[in-house]
């Protein structure tokens, strides 16, 4: 199973900011759904594409395994 790490992502761009990233602003900046954004953070299993993955990417400055990673289910 795929986990995402959104939410530590998130967390970590609050505290470097000194601001809470809430995810409406994390969508206007990537142009992702505000409901993706949700799905990712919320829904055990869920799929996503590699546009998204990769907008992420480029908005945190990160690799995609700090995005995502791969645990047993």
């Amino acid at each position: 199973m795929i986990r995402y790490k959104l939410g530590e992502l998130l967390e970590k761009k609050s505290f470097q900011e000194g601001k809470r990233v809430q995810i409406q602003e994390l969508a206007a900046a990537t142009g992702i759904n505000r409901t993706t954004l949700s799905k990712i953070l919320n829904q055990k299993g869920y799929v996503t594409g590699t546009d998204i993955l990769d907008k992420l990417c480029s908005y945190f400055g990160c690799a995609i395994q700090d995005i995502a990673e791969h645990i047993d289910a």
